[in-house]
């Protein structure tokens, strides 16, 4: 792997921080002024940053793993990148002087690339050799599989009889239970080794305290979910794909499916979604041969941020094998060609009315979906009352923007960048509405993040 010819920018390094407290500080960190041995070269920037102790920290990134850049900081953080592997990034992108390229790592640097490149190829190799210790016993496997689906199934129907019981009695009894009804029945479903049901049931506990209209949100999301019970109960009279979908929003493990599609992928937008004991990270993707739009999923344990982390605007030529789950679009990230390069393409744009449309034809493949990927082409975005929408610049047709957009600073950034002037925005449209992820302005303008 040969160095980078252009540099990250400023806003592609800080779409790397697992939080805005690490944005901050490692913003501060972005000067010549605590940096020492500073250089890049083969994909990897490394340097030493002054801190509280006599030591200087020992910090060295690596922008051309296989499996996304790598961070190794000798600071006692545990946030992947700390704040002192993004100030070294700021100080990268924007000083070459500060950051010299060409060189070659120190020991203490060296050592570290050198055992991580060693877990690459040796994770390579059993990935192409099958499992480790011999081949699985097909014999054991199809058993374990029946006895978790006599226990999913079991759930399914118990599930079924709760929803029932909760009908008869009325909607109103939901909100007298409060949310121990259903934390209960939430645990049941995990008893039944059913995930995805689990935590369908726990958002329905917090429905009844949503506000105004609640009965109507709940007897909706109790509807998807006897919808998914019924889908479980009668799978093998469904399609193959949409069996493989429920089977994955059941919350039963599958596996990629399929030859790798080889292409190259920008990086469309990344956001994390944390609970109490996960950190799930989105990263979507878009090819610029293939046109096909694709979702990458890691996971970290609660108060840690996913190991893999992409810059948005930045292209990798890689290998992704699509999921066989409906119209999620999910996929596994497979070889990687060449570190994430700055990239002149965008995808392509539709309307808002278009957008609608492709929304209600994904609901046919999986109708749990919550939104699908798309781009808006020359919209802008405008008030409508206490709320905003994208309105196309070229019709009379508008998309609202779900409602926890209006708490997040993405929008004012998106007010801003649009100025009045139509902008291209990359976002999750569903049946809450759009929610805006990344844009570009008019012309060729860099990429900004929303979220």
């Amino acid at each position: 792997m040969t160095e980078q010819g252009v540099r990250w920018t400023a806003d592609q390094v800080l779409a790397l921080a697992p939080d805005a407290a690490s944005r901050k500080a490692g913003s501060k960190l972005g000067v010549a002024g605590p940096w020492s041995g500073t250089g890049s070269g083969e994909g990897t920037v490394w340097g030493l940053c002054k801190g509280s102790g006599s030591r200087p920290y020992q910090t060295v990134v690596d922008l051309a793993g296989a499996a996304g850049p790598g961070y190794k900081c000798s600071c006692p953080s545990r946030k992947f990148p700390c704040k002192h592997a993004l100030g070294l990034l700021l100080l990268w992108a924007g000083d070459e002087d500060a950051v010299p390229s060409g060189g070659q790592p120190p020991e203490w640097a060296g050592q570290w690339l050198a055992g991580r490149r060693g877990r690459e190829k040796a994770e390579k190799a059993r990935e192409e050799g099958g499992p480790v210790g011999g081949p699985a016993d097909p014999e054991a496997a199809r058993r374990r599989a029946e006895r978790r689906a006599e226990r999913v199934t079991a759930g399914a129907t118990e599930l079924e009889q709760r929803l029932a019981d909760l009908l008869r009695g009325g909607l109103a009894t939901a909100e007298q239970a409060g949310y121990g009804w259903w934390d209960e029945t939430a645990a049941r479903m995990v008893d039944a080794q059913a995930p995805g049901l689990a935590a369908r049931v726990r958002e329905l506990g917090a429905v009844p305290a949503s506000g105004a209209g609640w009965p109507a949100r709940l007897l909706e999301e109790c509807a998807l979910l006897h919808l998914l019970d019924q889908g479980w109960l009668r799978r093998d009279r469904l399609p193959d794909a949409l069996a493989a979908t429920v089977r994955s929003r059941i919350g039963l493990p599958t596996a990629p499916d399929g030859p790798p599609l080889r292409d190259r992928w920008l990086v469309l937008a990344q956001y994390d979604v944390v609970d109490p004991k996960l950190t799930t990270r989105r990263i979507w993707l878009h090819g610029a041969d293939s046109g096909r739009t694709r979702q990458l999923l890691s996971h970290g344990a609660a108060g840690r941020a996913p190991e893999l982390s992409l810059p948005v605007g930045l292209a990798l030529e890689a290998e992704l094998t699509a999921y066989p789950d409906g119209g999620r679009a999910r996929a596994a990230l497979g070889e990687r060609f060449a570190a994430p390069a700055p990239a002149a393409f965008r995808p392509p744009g539709t309307t808002t009315a278009e957008a609608a449309a492709r929304y209600g034809e994904a609901l046919r493949d999986d109708p749990w979906l919550e939104s699908v990927p798309v781009t808006l082409d020359r919209v802008i975005p405008v008030p409508d009352g206490d709320r905003w929408q994208l309105a196309d610049a070229d019709t009379d047709t508008a998309l609202p923007l779900t409602g926890s957009v209006r708490s997040r600073p993405g929008l004012w950034r998106l007010v801003a960048l649009s100025g009045g002037a139509p902008v291209t925005v990359f976002g999750e449209c569903g049946h809450r509405g759009f929610t805006p992820l990344t844009a570009w302005p008019e012309g060729t303008g860099e990429a900004v993040p929303l979220c």
